[in-house]
């Protein structure tokens, strides 16, 4: 499988293409952070790491962007199984 680009998953970003996760939902929270920085992050950012997940094989990708106030940010996500973007967590750098 080609690796996902940045652009793709701004694309999903764009177009409302994506759901974000329990634990995603609540880690905005608790940084003060809302959805538009959530979509900031990958507006603005780049891909900084992938990871594979030992049991599962599914890749994760890490990307670190800027919050709406300019706050470096970072998100993890992966492409689900529907090909929407699934925002796994979300973290201030």
């Amino acid at each position: 499988m080609a690796q996902t680009t940045i652009s793709h998953f701004r694309h999903l970003v764009r177009t409302l293409n994506y759901v974000v996760s329990t634990h995603a939902a609540e880690e905005l929270e608790d940084d003060n952070l809302t959805i538009l920085d959530l979509e900031n992050i990958v507006l603005t950012g780049q891909v900084i790491a992938r990871q594979r997940d030992a049991q599962t094989r599914e890749v994760k990708s890490i990307i670190a962007g800027i919050a709406i106030d300019g706050s470096a940010a970072e998100t993890v996500v992966k492409l689900g199984f529907t090909g929407k973007l699934v925002v796994i967590t979300v973290y201030l750098g």
